[in-house]
């Protein structure tokens, strides 16, 4: 920021149910949702955001075998592995929530989350185990979202690896090279485009076909709970399936 690195710590502390960090450097607060600083003599400055995915180790180790492991030699007491949270899903309503009523989907619904321009758009997992993969155009901007069946929650049960199935998502620009590429779900699961037959992995590249060794540009987006991001951006639109999104009704 401003040429300066900052280094993170979490206040312990949630604004619109989402974490709050704070730097180091200036003991600023800041919204982990838009990555701007909310308290302190940092406030209004923004955080780039990077596109990021939570996906299963299998498809990360597939697609970078030299990839980098963090060490859980840490020092720090702690046994990885194992969630704080287990559990957490399976009343159907946030733990110690305060704040306005949820509308539109249940409330520990996940959703695709993203925000371009001035819109914002929820693709809901229930929709994507049906529809596992969606073409939407938000703010100008063509997109695809992606679904893949082989990540565990970490909310259900105290052993992750243990956790039931809830997929991970993947969210890009399908246009390569200028063509706008259209994609579709093959009964194997795979995904692939329609204009080449090149199969595509959950991070957007290209595993087989011509268009081999290809890269999707990814769309930043977040894999949240609806109860949490309709506080923050209450104006999205919810994908109901078939192309079509609407805003909630409150």
């Amino acid at each position: 920021m401003n040429g300066e690195v900052l280094d993170f710590g979490t206040t312990g502390f949630l604004h619109f149910s989402n974490l709050v960090m704070y730097d180091r450097q200036t003991e600023s607060w800041w919204q982990e949702f838009s990555g701007e600083a909310i308290v302190g003599e940092m406030t209004g400055q923004r955080l780039e955001i990077l596109p990021n995915a939570i996906v299963s180790w299998l498809d990360f180790k597939d697609a970078h075998p030299d990839g980098l492991v963090l060490s859980r030699d840490t020092g720090a007491q702690r046994l990885y592995g194992l969630s704080p949270y287990a559990g957490y899903e399976a009343g159907g309503r946030p733990v110690m929530y305060q704040g306005p009523p949820y509308f539109g989907l249940p409330a520990m619904e996940r959703v695709a989350a993203i925000e371009l321009g001035d819109e914002a758009l929820a693709v809901p997992f229930s929709v994507l185990v049906v529809e596992p993969v969606v073409h939407f155009t938000l703010s100008g901007q063509d997109l695809v979202v992606f679904l893949k069946k082989g990540t565990a929650s970490m909310f259900s049960t105290p052993d992750i690896w243990t956790g039931r199935d809830v997929g991970s998502i993947g969210v890009f620009d399908p246009n390569v090279d200028g063509k706008r590429l259209s994609f579709f779900a093959r009964e194997d699961g795979e995904i692939a485009d329609r204009e080449t037959g090149s199969t595509w992995s959950l991070l957007g590249r290209a595993t087989s076909g011509p268009l081999e060794g290809s890269v999707l540009t990814p769309i930043v987006h977040r894999a949240q709970f609806w109860f949490s991001w309709q506080i923050y951006r209450p104006d999205t639109l919810v994908y109901e399936g078939d192309g079509v999104a609407n805003p909630v009704e409150r």
